[in-house]
């Protein structure tokens, strides 16, 4: 074996090289309408990852285990010819970033923003063909604004039997519209989790247990 295979792999020269190459050329960029490059006549593909929690100092092994199949769907279509959008962001609100705020002892303003920039780096670092252009996170008033919008309309529209489609709350012309309202406040059981202080989803609790920090859940 010569002694040029017995080198080790220089990824720290290699890598940094061509991810910096791959950002100027907007490699991974879904092209729209209007832009330099679009092509009408590719067809269009979504590939669409779960936004990961950015409550903790950096990435586990799970995550890049599910993206690495995505990517490989993402870098696969783009050789078939179709213009993917394979966008990425951060579901930054809720539990799994409150409760790393307070293990920390930081406002989860900061903590969130600085994990943000970790998740980041390192997801870049590993080499995953994200549009950065359409980065989301979920703080963004420019982002939740939408997710507002769609529950008003949830909650201004009822489902109408005779057509099997929802429609505007306008249209019943029954006597009680609070009734049939497709978003609507009811009393029902709950899981309560007094240690955080929030009702859980029957899917955050484990074992009686709640999923994020492990505490006990009533119902």
């Amino acid at each position: 074996m010569s002694s040029d295979r017995r080198k080790p792999y220089p990824f720290d020269q290699i890598e940094p090289k061509w991810q910096a190459t791959w950002d100027e050329r907007q490699l991974f960029h879904a092209r729209n309408p209007g832009e330099k490059s679009f092509d009408p006549r590719k067809p269009k593909f979504y590939v669409l990852d779960m936004f990961p929690y950015p409550s903790g100092a950096g990435l586990h092994v799970g995550h890049p285990e599910g993206y690495t199949a995505t990517d490989i769907i993402a870098r696969y279509k783009r050789m078939r010819g179709f213009n993917v959008l394979h966008p990425m962001g951060w579901d930054a609100f809720g539990l799994p970033a409150e409760q790393y705020a307070i293990k920390t002892g930081q406002h989860p303003a900061i903590t969130t923003r600085e994990n943000v920039a970790k998740f980041k780096s390192q997801l870049k670092r590993i080499g995953f063909s994200y549009d950065w252009q359409r980065e989301i996170n979920t703080t963004d008033p420019i982002y939740y604004k939408w997710t507002q919008w769609i529950f008003l309309q949830i909650y201004n529209s009822w489902l109408n039997p005779e057509t099997n489609r929802a429609e505007p709350i306008s249209t019943y012309r029954g006597t009680d519209p609070d009734s049939v309202r497709l978003a609507y406040v009811a009393d029902v059981p709950v899981n309560w989790c007094p240690e955080l202080g929030t009702v859980l989803a029957n899917e955050e609790v484990v074992d009686g247990k709640s999923e994020v920090g492990g505490f006990p859940v009533v119902r």
